[in-house]
Parts: C-alpha cells; structure tokens; sequence
C-alpha cells in the first residue's frame, strides 16, 4: 500500500480527533490537505476496505446482543444463511468449518427483543441454535494492525485483572447520537456539525458526548473500521479453548494480549454439545499464519493441556456494523 492510505488505515483506527475539523487535524499529521485525506477515505470505503469511520462500541452497553451458532447439513446452508441475514438484527454471519457452522451476531434494543429476534431466526431457518452471549471481553476493541502477523513473540506468561464491568445504563440516555452514528460519521469536512444539524443540536454537543461515552467505556475506539479481508488476511479462525473455569481470566488475560489475536472474550458453555468457554480470533495471510500464530501461543503459553478447536471462517454471508435502533 501506498504511504497516505497505509497510515490512514494504521494510525487512525483509534483515538480520531474529537474536533470540530478533525480531517484537517488528520491530513496536518500526513503533510496533506483535507481534500485528498477525504477522497481517499471515501475511495477505501467503495472498494470495501473500509467499513465507516466511526464508534466501535463496546457489546451490551449500547443494546444488547449474543453470538449464535447454528448445525446447517451442507446442501442447505446457503439458503439457510440467506434467511438468517435477512434479520436486521443479524450484522455478520458467516461459514466456519465445523458441525456448527452458521455463526452469527444478533444484537437488539433490549434483552426482550435479542430472545424475540432469536425465536423467528428459529422459525423461519428451522433449526435450533446456541446462543452464546459474551460474559466477559479481554480484548475486544476490534482495532487491527496492518502489520498482524510479522512478529514472532508470545508475552510472557503474566496474572492479568480481567476489565471492570460497566454498569447498567451505561449508554447515559444518548440515544439519539448512538442512532446518528451508528453507521459512521459522514465523511465531510466538519462531520460534528452535520451530525449535529441532524438532531438539531450544537456541534460541541456532540462532540462532548461521543467524548462522554468514550471516557465511560460505552465507545471502546472512535477511528477507521477496515475490512480485513479486502486488505489481504484472507485467512481467520475462530479458536474456542475448554478452559478450567478458575483459570478463564488468567488464560484470557494472556491470549488478549498476543499480536495476532485480534478478539478473546469469555462465552457460556452449552452442555453436552458445546464444551468451550474461552473464545479468541485470530487472522493471518493465509491459513498457514493462522495455524503457525495457534502454535506460537499454545507452546509459548504452555496451552497443550487445554482441549481447543480451530474455526476456520469460510464464506462471509453478511458484513455490516451493529443496529441498536432498529427501523430509525
């Protein structure tokens, strides 16, 4: 990649400048001007490469949502998907290489709604599911370096504080500027105040409040969202671990914190069929990295006594950020 986009994607997938000009405070940074810095964006964004520009918000303070998986027999599975990704509460769904293997992400206002959303998924595909809602993250901020995969240190073993639990409500009653984010800031040259008109507010009232959330946790990064895939990590697994349940913390701890991890958090166990309890992504160039960055953790993290099973993505049925208000 040329140096403009390859900073714009490495250096701004976090911390976006919470000013009324932030493109030009962007484009001061790479010697450019705010035009270019705009063009670019929105050319990255037509190819794919780039999902938005915008929040990332941490799961189950804005809304909530869970992880669910389905046991689709081959023939079926692509019409099976097509009707689960007709769910609006349904933003990515994808093959894995597994009995399971339909996983999808549903997400709704309300715990109410998510197990309403869940029983006509139900009806309408004929399966049952598991659904597998998140308990605790370890590294969750969806950031991704464009260099993932180069280095070949394990962290050291370390005893890890898992992050503190937000509290209920933690969305403080900003709904309106959740709903007017949520798909990514216009790519304009004062985005605050466009967003702003739209709610008929002041622009400093919405940047005080995307700063509010981001200070409460409720934001865990404000910046470019890219789309792996379409940048070259054309491979990823999802590695499940059935992890002692007094030592999920410390081995998630430490999994979070390996470069080509990219997502761990902790799930429920759903007995008999499914045993795991530790979740981790991890994306790499090809399926080799992939395997080879598995390797590197298990033996540098003494993990060989640890029951796991490797996810290989296969297709990717939808791809969207998340809709905490729906039908606005």
């Amino acid at each position: 990649m040329e140096t403009l986009t390859e900073r714009l994607l490495n250096d701004f997938q976090r911390d976006f400048p919470l000013s009324p000009l932030p493109f030009d405070a962007i484009a001061q940074r790479l010697d450019t001007d705010t035009g270019t810095v705009l063009q670019r964006l929105r050319q990255l964004r037509e190819r794919g490469a780039v999902s938005r520009v915008g929040p990332v918000f941490r799961p189950n303070t804005v809304g909530v949502s869970t992880l669910a998986a389905m046991a689709v027999p081959a023939a079926e599975l692509e019409a099976v998907a097509a009707r689960v990704s007709r769910f609006p509460e349904v933003n990515h769904n994808y093959e894995r290489e597994h009995r399971y293997n339909l996983w999808f992400v549903v997400t709704a206002p309300d715990p109410a709604s998510l197990d309403a959303a869940l029983d006509r998924i139900r009806t309408a595909t004929g399966h049952e599911l598991l659904s597998l809602p998140l308990l605790r993250d370890y590294h969750i901020d969806l950031g991704f370096p464009m260099q993932l995969g180069d280095g070949e240190d394990i962290a050291a073993p370390v005893t890890a504080t898992p992050p503190p639990e937000l509290q209920d409500g933690a969305a403080g009653g900003a709904e309106d500027l959740i709903d007017a984010v949520q798909d990514g800031l216009p790519l304009v040259a004062r985005p605050y105040r466009a967003i702003a008109e739209r709610l008929g507010w002041s622009e400093r009232a919405v940047i005080d409040g995307l700063r509010d959330m981001i200070g409460r946790g409720v934001i865990k990064r404000l910046g470019v969202v890219v789309r792996h895939h379409e940048l070259g990590y054309r491979a990823n697994a999802m590695v499940v671990w059935d992890v002692p349940d007094a030592e999920v913390d410390r081995l998630g701890s430490q999994l979070g914190r390996q470069d080509c991890v990219t997502l761990c958090y902790q799930r429920p166990r759903r007995l008999p069929d499914w045993p795991y309890n530790l979740f981790c992504m991890v994306h790499g160039r090809d399926r080799g990295d992939v395997l080879a960055c598995i390797g590197r953790m298990v033996e540098g993290l003494g993990l060989e006594h640890i029951p796991r099973s490797v996810l290989f993505s296969g297709r990717r049925f939808k791809q969207r950020g998340a809709r905490y208000r729906l039908g606005h």
